[in-house]
């Protein structure tokens, strides 16, 4: 138990880390690709949207872009590569179509309710996310998780994105916790590892693969194995 009595508090991540994102987003894509009649491959769609929102969120991080950008060419660029013609429009109002429709979907990853449970007999648990305000509280609720959740930190509140320290800093700040006594998990190894590691908190890594030998932090392949280490 490598953390047993060490920590009092724990700060999760949210998505991919605790909410399905990939699922979920799965889910509206078919939902929106159906309500405008766009007669799309949605996984030949998504294995190119998948990678490419990974690096536009990488550049939103690094304050490179800003948030229509964000989502104005992730989609963009994803209809680009497979040919298929989609006027501005269409592309910005299937931009706001998955902003309102993401949050309604409700898959936890596997084991995330079970850990939840189990943590919160011992633990006070947080949210540190970069994700946007206005979803990611109805991501809790309707996922049925927000009751496990004393202090929720997202970027657009915090005025800063992880790996920033600051963001780290807002969130210890109104937990009352010193970073010595707080963990981090979270499943991105640069803004959710080693941005809390830089002021000084405890981290484990949820990888998606195969556990990844790091020195400087323990790393996981399914939330149940955190009770191996709490």
């Amino acid at each position: 138990m490598m953390f047993r009595g060490k920590v009092t508090d724990i700060f999760f991540d949210l998505d991919h880390t605790l909410w399905d994102f990939e699922k979920n987003s799965a889910l509206t894509f078919e939902l929106i690709f159906e309500k405008h009649g766009l007669p799309i491959d949605l996984e030949h769609f998504l294995e190119h949207y998948v990678p490419i929102n990974l690096r536009f969120w990488k550049l939103y991080r690094e304050d490179k872009i800003n948030k229509p950008e964000l989502r104005y060419q992730r989609l963009r660029q994803s209809f680009d590569l497979i040919n298929v013609t989609i006027d501005d429009k269409t592309i910005n109002q299937l931009s706001e179509d998955y902003i309102t429709y993401l949050s309604s979907f409700k898959h936890t990853l596997p084991g995330a309710t079970e850990i939840l449970d189990y943590l919160k007999k011992t633990y006070r648990l947080h949210i540190i996310t970069n994700g946007f305000t206005e979803i990611q509280e109805k991501k809790m609720m309707v996922s049925n998780i927000r009751q496990y959740f004393d202090v929720v930190v997202d970027s657009e509140m915090a005025g800063v994105k992880k790996p920033n320290p600051n963001i780290f800093h807002t969130a210890l700040n109104l937990a009352g916790v010193r970073p010595e006594k707080a963990l981090m998990i979270g499943d991105n190894l640069e803004a959710d590892i080693l941005g809390a590691q830089n002021v000084g908190l405890n981290t484990i890594h949820l990888t998606t693969g195969e556990k990844q030998n790091q020195k400087f932090s323990p790393s996981i392949v399914h939330l149940n194995e955190i009770k191996s280490l709490l």
